[in-house]
């Protein structure tokens, strides 16, 4: 009967599993590294060194990933233990966890860095003003969207009370219209009426 340990050995199940606990440690040093960031205001200045650190950090955990690959097609090659199977679902979870924690910390950082560039972004325009003594052309265009949204805003008030009183407009006419018929039907049917009628107009 053939060793599993054995197979697993000639497999380079072990060699894997070195490679992995490697990997594991450089993305636990670099990942305590890179959180640090997380802590402060990540300057543009620094963008460099940022940037290099998250391009290492990604490109570790793709290797990690393939080494799991790897070690899980070398376990089903060789018919795994129970033993191999646990570790092989600890090095999976291992991954997952850096793999969220890089997430996590990629995106308080990515965050910081566009609070950090609205505010500078803000004080360049402070000072531009100060110097200027007058108006940024950021701040300009600002109040001038601002006062485009204001008439457009008036003219649609405006727009909407002339269809209002149109529409007012058109129901009386409607109902003055519907009142000199009945008239008409009434003073057609009834000389007496039409004689009266005739009398007002005459006054008038």
């Amino acid at each position: 009967m053939t060793d599993p340990n054995l197979d697993l050995q000639e497999s380079g199940w072990e060699e894997l599993r070195k490679d992995a606990r490697k990997i594991e440690g450089d993305l636990d040093v670099k990942l305590s590294s890179y959180a640090k960031l997380d802590t402060g205001s990540p300057t543009l200045g620094s963008s460099r060194s940022w940037k290099s650190m998250e391009i290492e950090i990604q490109s570790l955990l793709e290797k990690l990933l393939d080494i799991n690959d790897a070690m899980s097609r070398c376990a089903a090659s060789a018919a795994p233990t129970t033993s191999v199977t646990q570790k092989l679902a600890r090095h999976r979870d291992i991954l997952h966890e850096f793999t969220q924690e890089f997430r996590r910390i990629k995106g308080n950082i990515s965050s910081m860095r566009e609070q950090a560039e609205l505010l500078s972004s803000v004080r360049d325009d402070i000072s531009e003003f100060k110097a200027s003594g007058g108006m940024s052309p950021r701040m300009q265009l600002l109040r001038e969207r601002a006062a485009i949204h204001g008439n457009i805003a008036h003219i649609d008030d405006v727009i909407n009370q002339a269809q209002t009183t149109r529409a007012v407009l058109g129901s009386q006419r409607a109902l003055f219209g519907d009142v000199q018929g009945k008239v008409k039907v009434l003073s057609d049917k009834f000389p007496v009426i039409r004689g009266l009628l005739g009398s007002i107009r005459r006054r008038r």
